[in-house]
């Protein structure tokens, strides 16, 4: 179609794009293309805008290495990641599963780590934690075999991918539960932290004015055949910025209660549940680590 004017050109696109032969891509770009055309639209784009646009959009792509995925960054900072995540994961009850956002920082690979030994695999001061859970199905039967990913920030707010200094999968472990559905592990207590805002992530925060900073948090990655893999992050009541996450993670039902004990040392345990459905493990957003501390 030849464009005679602004108001044709969306019909245009969706025109040309009638030939994709797959539905559900089709369906996912022809409203991609209403959306975004309509969003032009109504805020009336100018072409400086668009052209400042173009050069967020390639800045994501330069600040994305095998250490740092800007774009997933992005995604949790405008809340498309735990929308997504709430979509298709059961509503967080005490049936449900109990599922978060898988971040930006996973790494696959984590050492195989027997159940009540530590994930600590380099000096990493801070108090102790030890950490029990149990993976149950809906009807509240145990889980054995379940394969558990964990993995953590340090106390100075730093994943091992992101600090030199930190040994190779330093806080980084993977466990599987025992006959009862239990698993355990020992780290250290983790700390709220800022996200990286040195790219994009960071221009659009402070844009809006808001703080970089995710409260404290674990991350568990659980997977088993015949269920549902889910991620998870158990959050710190007591983190300040509970209400406030950058990423916009936190949900009622899981916000954990980390228990100081008599020795200075903190527990915490949680129960997770997970739904009959088809087991995936997602792509690791990340593959290495930073050469150079952060």
């Amino acid at each position: 179609m030849i464009i005679p004017d602004k108001d044709s050109v969306t019909d245009a696109v969706l025109d040309e794009m009638r030939r994709t032969p797959d539905p559900r891509t089709h369906e996912i770009l022809a409203a991609l293309v209403r959306h975004l055309h309509a969003f032009v639209m109504e805020v009336r784009l100018t072409e400086p805008e668009f052209h400042r646009a173009i050069q967020y959009v390639n800045a994501i792509g330069k600040a994305t290495t095998p250490s740092h995925n800007e774009a997933m960054l992005l995604a949790g900072a405008l809340g498309v990641s735990n929308l997504v995540c709430l979509m298709n994961n059961a509503a967080h009850d005490s049936t449900g599963t109990h599922a978060n956002t898988l971040g930006p920082f996973w790494r696959a690979g984590a050492p195989l780590t027997k159940n009540g030994e530590s994930i600590v695999r380099s000096p990493t001061p801070g108090p102790a934690l030890h950490v029990k859970g149990w993976v149950r199905d809906a009807q509240g039967r145990p889980i054995p075999g379940a394969q558990i990913d964990v993995w953590e920030a340090s106390p100075a707010g730093l994943y091992e991918n992101q600090d030199s200094s930190q040994a190779d999968m330093n806080l980084r472990g993977r466990l599987e539960t025992e006959s009862d559905g239990s698993f355990s592990f020992r780290s250290v207590k983790p700390s709220g932290y800022p996200i990286p805002t040195e790219g994009p992530t960071g221009d659009l925060l402070r844009a809006q004015g808001r703080h970089p900073f995710r409260p404290a948090h674990v991350h568990f990655l659980i997977y088993k055949a015949g269920f549902k893999t889910i991620s998870s992050q158990i959050y710190d009541a007591d983190d300040p910025n509970l209400a406030t996450d950058s990423q916009f993670g936190v949900t009622n039902a899981l916000v954990g209660n980390y228990i100081k004990q008599p020795d200075g040392s903190f527990s915490l345990e949680f129960n997770f549940v997970l739904q009959a459905g088809e087991s995936v493990l997602p792509k690791p957003p990340i593959s290495g680590k930073a050469e150079s501390p952060r």
